[in-house]
Protein backbone atom coordinates (compact mmCIF):
# COMPACT_ATOMS: atom_id res chain seq x y z
CA UNK A 1 0.00 0.00 0.00
CA UNK A 2 0.86 3.37 -0.31
CA UNK A 3 0.42 6.28 1.80
CA UNK A 4 1.02 9.92 1.32
CA UNK A 5 2.27 11.70 4.76
CA UNK A 6 1.70 15.53 4.95
CA UNK A 7 3.10 17.69 7.58
CA UNK A 8 1.33 21.28 7.97
CA UNK A 9 3.15 24.25 8.43
CA UNK A 10 3.80 26.13 11.40
CA UNK A 11 4.95 29.91 12.41
CA UNK A 12 8.65 29.16 11.59
CA UNK A 13 8.09 28.24 8.12
CA UNK A 14 5.68 31.02 6.98
CA UNK A 15 7.67 33.07 8.23
CA UNK A 16 10.45 31.76 5.79
CA UNK A 17 12.69 30.87 8.19
CA UNK A 18 15.48 28.14 7.43
CA UNK A 19 15.13 25.08 9.28
CA UNK A 20 17.87 24.48 11.97
CA UNK A 21 21.05 22.34 10.96
CA UNK A 22 19.89 19.42 13.20
CA UNK A 23 16.57 19.20 11.84
CA UNK A 24 17.73 18.68 8.25
CA UNK A 25 20.08 16.01 9.37
CA UNK A 26 17.81 14.31 11.32
CA UNK A 27 15.12 14.32 8.25
CA UNK A 28 17.91 13.03 5.88
CA UNK A 29 18.58 10.41 8.47
CA UNK A 30 15.12 9.36 8.66
CA UNK A 31 14.40 9.66 4.71
CA UNK A 32 17.98 8.13 3.66
CA UNK A 33 16.88 4.86 5.92
CA UNK A 34 13.70 4.75 4.42
CA UNK A 35 14.77 5.11 0.77
CA UNK A 36 17.32 2.02 1.76
CA UNK A 37 13.98 0.18 3.12
CA UNK A 38 12.32 0.46 0.27
CA UNK A 39 9.53 2.69 1.80
CA UNK A 40 10.58 5.80 1.00
CA UNK A 41 8.84 6.77 -3.09
CA UNK A 42 8.64 10.21 -3.10
CA UNK A 43 8.39 13.79 -1.22
CA UNK A 44 9.02 17.74 -1.07
CA UNK A 45 8.26 20.47 1.05
CA UNK A 46 7.17 23.18 0.01
CA UNK A 47 8.04 27.56 -0.01
CA UNK A 48 5.85 29.74 2.88
CA UNK A 49 2.47 30.32 1.51
CA UNK A 50 3.61 33.91 0.85
CA UNK A 51 5.12 32.32 -2.22
CA UNK A 52 2.28 30.38 -3.80
CA UNK A 53 -0.93 31.22 -5.47
CA UNK A 54 -4.19 29.46 -5.35
CA UNK A 55 -6.48 29.00 -8.39
CA UNK A 56 -10.33 28.26 -8.09
CA UNK A 57 -12.26 27.35 -11.58
CA UNK A 58 -15.96 27.90 -11.60
CA UNK A 59 -18.31 28.13 -14.57
CA UNK A 60 -15.13 28.44 -16.97
CA UNK A 61 -13.67 31.36 -15.10
CA UNK A 62 -10.60 31.37 -13.40
CA UNK A 63 -9.62 33.33 -9.86
CA UNK A 64 -6.04 33.37 -9.10
CA UNK A 65 -5.31 34.58 -5.33
CA UNK A 66 -1.39 35.04 -4.31
CA UNK A 67 -0.44 34.48 -0.58
CA UNK A 68 0.46 34.91 2.05
CA UNK A 69 -2.82 32.41 2.88
CA UNK A 70 -4.74 31.36 6.23
CA UNK A 71 -6.36 27.61 6.30
CA UNK A 72 -9.28 27.58 3.91
CA UNK A 73 -10.29 23.92 2.31
CA UNK A 74 -6.65 22.31 2.57
CA UNK A 75 -8.38 18.90 2.26
CA UNK A 76 -6.08 17.46 -0.85
CA UNK A 77 -7.60 14.96 -3.58
CA UNK A 78 -4.61 15.03 -5.40
CA UNK A 79 -0.90 16.10 -5.99
CA UNK A 80 1.32 16.59 -8.98
CA UNK A 81 4.74 17.88 -9.02
CA UNK A 82 5.67 19.40 -12.15
CA UNK A 83 8.62 20.89 -13.98
CA UNK A 84 7.84 24.85 -15.47
CA UNK A 85 9.81 27.75 -16.54
CA UNK A 86 7.90 30.45 -13.41
CA UNK A 87 5.14 30.62 -11.46
CA UNK A 88 2.86 31.81 -14.43
CA UNK A 89 3.92 28.75 -16.66
CA UNK A 90 3.03 26.61 -13.99
CA UNK A 91 0.02 28.60 -13.59
CA UNK A 92 -0.86 27.56 -17.42
CA UNK A 93 -0.12 24.13 -16.43
CA UNK A 94 -2.64 24.18 -13.55
CA UNK A 95 -5.45 25.66 -15.93
CA UNK A 96 -4.89 22.89 -18.15
CA UNK A 97 -5.47 20.46 -15.56
CA UNK A 98 -8.03 22.13 -14.32
CA UNK A 99 -9.47 21.68 -17.61
CA UNK A 100 -10.09 18.40 -17.48
CA UNK A 101 -11.40 18.70 -14.52
CA UNK A 102 -13.98 21.31 -14.29
CA UNK A 103 -14.71 23.24 -11.45
CA UNK A 104 -11.70 22.87 -8.44
CA UNK A 105 -9.27 24.38 -6.51
CA UNK A 106 -5.57 24.45 -6.86
CA UNK A 107 -2.77 25.53 -4.82
CA UNK A 108 0.58 26.17 -6.51
CA UNK A 109 3.65 26.22 -4.27
CA UNK A 110 7.42 25.95 -5.46
CA UNK A 111 9.75 23.31 -4.15
CA UNK A 112 12.03 23.88 -1.80
CA UNK A 113 15.33 22.13 -3.46
CA UNK A 114 18.51 21.81 -1.34
CA UNK A 115 20.52 24.61 -2.30
CA UNK A 116 17.18 26.43 -1.14
CA UNK A 117 18.75 24.83 2.46
CA UNK A 118 22.29 25.74 1.96
CA UNK A 119 22.87 22.12 1.90
CA UNK A 120 24.70 22.25 -2.18
CA UNK A 121 25.14 24.69 -4.54
CA UNK A 122 22.33 25.47 -7.04
CA UNK A 123 23.63 23.86 -10.42
CA UNK A 124 23.74 25.52 -13.98
CA UNK A 125 19.77 25.45 -15.37
CA UNK A 126 18.80 23.58 -12.62
CA UNK A 127 15.06 23.30 -13.66
CA UNK A 128 12.05 25.13 -11.26
CA UNK A 129 9.71 22.46 -9.65
CA UNK A 130 6.55 23.30 -8.73
CA UNK A 131 3.45 21.44 -6.55
CA UNK A 132 0.13 21.61 -7.09
CA UNK A 133 -2.56 21.04 -4.89
CA UNK A 134 -5.59 20.02 -5.81
CA UNK A 135 -8.20 20.53 -3.18
CA UNK A 136 -10.98 18.05 -2.39
CA UNK A 137 -15.10 18.64 -3.54
CA UNK A 138 -18.00 16.83 -1.54
CA UNK A 139 -17.88 14.83 -4.62
CA UNK A 140 -14.71 13.57 -4.44
CA UNK A 141 -15.17 12.47 -0.66
CA UNK A 142 -18.17 10.49 -1.63
CA UNK A 143 -16.14 8.76 -4.39
CA UNK A 144 -16.45 9.88 -7.64
CA UNK A 145 -14.38 9.26 -10.22
CA UNK A 146 -11.82 12.12 -11.84
CA UNK A 147 -13.39 13.27 -15.44
CA UNK A 148 -11.67 10.29 -18.18
CA UNK A 149 -10.02 13.22 -19.86
CA UNK A 150 -7.59 13.80 -17.19
CA UNK A 151 -5.79 10.65 -17.55
CA UNK A 152 -4.76 11.76 -20.93
CA UNK A 153 -3.61 14.83 -20.35
CA UNK A 154 -1.47 13.85 -17.84
CA UNK A 155 0.11 11.34 -19.62
CA UNK A 156 1.14 13.49 -22.19
CA UNK A 157 2.33 16.15 -19.72
CA UNK A 158 4.35 13.34 -18.03
CA UNK A 159 5.45 12.60 -21.92
CA UNK A 160 6.47 16.27 -22.35
CA UNK A 161 8.81 15.97 -19.51
CA UNK A 162 6.67 18.28 -17.32
CA UNK A 163 5.04 16.22 -15.21
CA UNK A 164 7.31 14.67 -12.65
CA UNK A 165 5.16 12.96 -10.23
CA UNK A 166 1.44 12.58 -9.28
CA UNK A 167 -0.72 10.34 -7.29
CA UNK A 168 -4.65 10.80 -6.56
CA UNK A 169 -5.53 10.21 -2.89
CA UNK A 170 -8.18 7.75 -1.66
CA UNK A 171 -10.85 9.60 0.29
CA UNK A 172 -10.00 11.03 3.39
CA UNK A 173 -12.05 8.08 5.09
CA UNK A 174 -9.01 6.04 4.73
CA UNK A 175 -6.86 8.38 6.22
CA UNK A 176 -5.78 9.74 9.50
CA UNK A 177 -4.56 12.82 11.61
CA UNK A 178 -2.02 12.95 13.83
CA UNK A 179 -2.16 16.16 16.13
CA UNK A 180 -1.07 17.24 19.54
CA UNK A 181 -4.04 18.03 21.53
CA UNK A 182 -4.10 19.11 25.46
CA UNK A 183 0.09 18.53 25.75
CA UNK A 184 0.15 15.32 24.23
CA UNK A 185 -0.11 13.84 20.37
CA UNK A 186 -3.14 11.54 19.38
CA UNK A 187 -4.46 10.03 16.23
CA UNK A 188 -7.94 10.66 14.87
CA UNK A 189 -9.03 8.67 12.14
CA UNK A 190 -10.91 9.92 9.01
CA UNK A 191 -12.91 10.97 7.55
CA UNK A 192 -12.56 14.38 7.83
CA UNK A 193 -14.88 17.11 6.85
CA UNK A 194 -12.20 19.78 6.36
CA UNK A 195 -8.24 20.08 7.22
CA UNK A 196 -7.39 24.02 8.14
CA UNK A 197 -3.75 23.76 8.53
CA UNK A 198 -1.64 24.64 5.31
CA UNK A 199 0.34 21.86 3.68
CA UNK A 200 4.21 22.54 3.90
CA UNK A 201 5.55 19.08 2.80
CA UNK A 202 4.79 15.27 2.08
CA UNK A 203 6.20 12.13 1.70
CA UNK A 204 5.36 9.12 -0.25
CA UNK A 205 5.69 5.62 1.05
CA UNK A 206 5.23 2.45 0.27
CA UNK A 207 4.21 0.07 3.45
CA UNK A 208 1.85 -2.85 4.54
CA UNK A 209 -0.33 -1.29 6.27
CA UNK A 210 -1.55 2.02 7.68
CA UNK A 211 -0.98 1.09 11.48
CA UNK A 212 3.23 1.25 9.81
CA UNK A 213 2.48 4.79 8.10
CA UNK A 214 1.85 6.06 11.51
CA UNK A 215 4.65 4.43 13.12
CA UNK A 216 6.62 6.15 10.98
CA UNK A 217 4.77 9.49 11.03
CA UNK A 218 5.52 9.38 14.69
CA UNK A 219 8.90 9.57 13.99
CA UNK A 220 8.89 12.40 11.54
CA UNK A 221 6.50 14.06 14.34
CA UNK A 222 9.31 13.47 16.99
CA UNK A 223 12.04 15.25 14.72
CA UNK A 224 9.85 18.30 13.11
CA UNK A 225 7.96 18.82 16.83
CA UNK A 226 4.10 19.73 17.06
CA UNK A 227 2.76 20.00 13.18
CA UNK A 228 -0.28 18.34 12.29
CA UNK A 229 0.25 15.41 10.34
CA UNK A 230 -2.23 14.44 7.81
CA UNK A 231 -1.70 10.46 6.51
CA UNK A 232 -4.21 9.47 3.54
CA UNK A 233 -4.22 6.22 1.37
CA UNK A 234 -2.59 6.64 -2.41
CA UNK A 235 -5.69 5.15 -4.49
CA UNK A 236 -5.35 2.06 -6.53
CA UNK A 237 -3.17 0.88 -4.22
Amino acid sequence: MRFMVMHKVDAVMEAGEPPPPHLIQEIGELVQSSIKSGAFKDGAGLHPSSKRVRLRFAAGERTATRGPFTGDNELLASFAMVKAKSMDHAIEIATRIAGALGDVEIEIGPVVEPWDLGVMARPEHAPLKFLLLRKASPAFEAGAPDPAGLAPLMAELARDGVLLSTATLAPSAKGARHRKTAGKREWTDGPFTESKELVAGFSILELPSLADAKAWSERFAAIIGDNEIDIREVAGR
